[in-house]
């Protein structure tokens, strides 16, 4: 809040003009991906490259406008990085969609209208939510929130099953939403709110076990109830991949709120034991732990469902890219099951190389940076959680997702954040982005005292 009858001190104009000549770069780059991908298949530039790079260009210039006007002070090169990512990933369903004849399942031009509805949801929570400690007051709301959209799905005649996965609601007119992405962020602002008010009380010591002060066994009662949770989101709907999400934020969040190891420790022997106990009751975590193990077996690649065939394609795709990757157009990514989707990721390994997968690690990599630095600069003890909530889910699903690609860990099913087609995941991604930028520009602001120091000096120069 700024003093009676002082006006904020505007962001210097070189920061401005710096993040919006960032903005036109990141576009210059989609688009000179679009034109190598059409000389690449057919050697010659894509006639719809203009439209694509104009709607991409004028959704993030609407998103820069609001970003200026209503969060002058918040760090400017998040939404640079989010639109590169969000434009490459629009490049590779472009690609995969035109190598398939329009018949792969990929649609750029279903990708470009999520992310103008993602842009616009982007500009409606910074318009809204002025001053994201209002969440505070909504903590057991958005806990309810959370839950009532995370077990959506199981609803009779609501709730939709593909793939195996029961994740899914059918909404007329719209199509398949994932509930379960809205809900992630609803439960972080829980996380956030809740460990605020009760961080004294987890963050008691109890009995000491070699260098570790353990937790009084009557507080864990929070960590138990989440990890219940997540085994309830694993065993009814098969979604591995939110139920690891829930769990490992939870966790994250917890360390963060009490700086006790103890509860990392718990969370890692409560996350084995689940997935133990699952992997041998419940035949759809065996089969994932299964392909993990033995993605070789020619009995497990035969699978229809659940099998290894993805996993060795894309394993493959990415072999094939090596270092620098094939070209974009160049490749066969299109011959890895759900390319534009689950192994977006493989599909970039391929025609990239291995040199563009670091490349766009690095670029997630800086995007969560910048997060977790606003929750360093945060000045009050929701804002940090609520900061490291959302920076450690963003950093969580791209590990697993790469680490599930790449057979470091099981697949989860989940999808790269930005990239892979969908409008779930690009709605909710984006609103996690409006949150940050929004504490951002809370925790870059300078204080009252120095916006009317400042002032008056302006004044002064005059």
């Amino acid at each position: 809040m700024s003093a009676p009858g002082v006006e904020p001190v505007p962001l210097p104009a070189k920061r401005r003009m710096a993040q919006l000549v960032m903005l036109g770069f990141a576009v210059l780059i989609v688009m000179g991906a679009y034109a190598a991908v059409g000389l690449g298949i057919d050697q010659k530039i894509p006639s719809g490259m203009l439209t694509y790079g104009l709607g991409l260009g004028g959704f993030v210039l609407a998103a820069y406008l609001v970003l200026a006007r209503f969060a002058p002070w918040a760090d400017p090169l998040i939404l640079p990085l989010v639109t590169l990512i969000n434009g490459l990933g629009l490049v590779m369903i472009y690609r995969l969609e035109v190598g398939a004849g329009g018949k792969g399942g990929a649609s750029a031009t279903s990708q470009l209208l999520w992310t103008a509805v993602g842009v616009v949801v982007f500009a409606v929570t910074l318009i809204v939510l002025r001053d994201h400690r209002s969440l505070q007051r909504l903590t057991y709301t958005a806990g309810a929130a959370g839950l009532l959209l995370l077990i959506s799905p199981l609803i009779p005649f609501l709730g939709q099953e593909i793939n195996g996965a029961r994740i899914w609601i059918g909404i007329p007119g719209v199509g398949q939403l994932q509930p379960a992405e809205l809900a992630k962020l609803a439960l972080i602002v829980f996380f956030a709110g809740y460990l605020v008010a009760k961080r004294d009380v987890l963050a008691l010591a109890g009995r000491r076990l070699l260098f570790i002060d353990l937790p009084r066994a009557r507080d864990l009662g929070p960590i138990l109830i989440t990890w219940g949770l997540s085994l309830g989101v694993l065993i009814l709907q098969k979604d591995l991949g939110s139920s690891l999400l829930i769990f490992g934020t939870f966790i994250a969040m917890l360390y963060i709120a009490t700086q006790r190891t103890s509860w990392v420790l718990i969370g890692i022997l409560l996350f084995v034991g689940g997935a133990v106990l699952a992997a041998s009751i419940f035949d759809h975590v065996a089969a994932r732990v299964d392909v993990f193990l033995n993605p070789e077996d020619p009995k497990l690649f035969e699978r229809e469902l659940g099998g290894s065939a993805q996993l060795l394609e894309g394993l493959f795709g990415m072999s094939q890219g090596g270092i620098l990757g094939t070209g974009l157009g160049q490749g066969y990514p299109g011959l890895i099951p759900l390319s534009f989707s689950d192994f977006i990721f493989a599909a970039i390994g391929e025609e990239l190389g291995l040199t563009g997968l670091m490349a766009l690690l690095m670029i997630y990599a800086l995007l969560v940076e910048r997060g977790l630095r606003t929750a360093l600069a945060a000045r009050d003890p929701f804002s940090k959680l609520l900061a490291g909530g959302l920076s450690f889910i963003l950093a969580w699903q791209v590990f697993i997702i790469v680490g599930g690609v790449t057979n470091l860990i099981p697949l989860t099913g989940l999808v790269t954040p930005f990239m892979s087609q969908g409008g779930s995941a690009l709605l909710a991604n984006w609103i996690l982005i409006a949150l940050l930028v929004r504490m951002s520009d809370a925790a870059r602001k300078p204080p009252p005292q120095a916006i009317q120091d400042e002032g008056l000096t302006q004044v002064f120069q005059r």
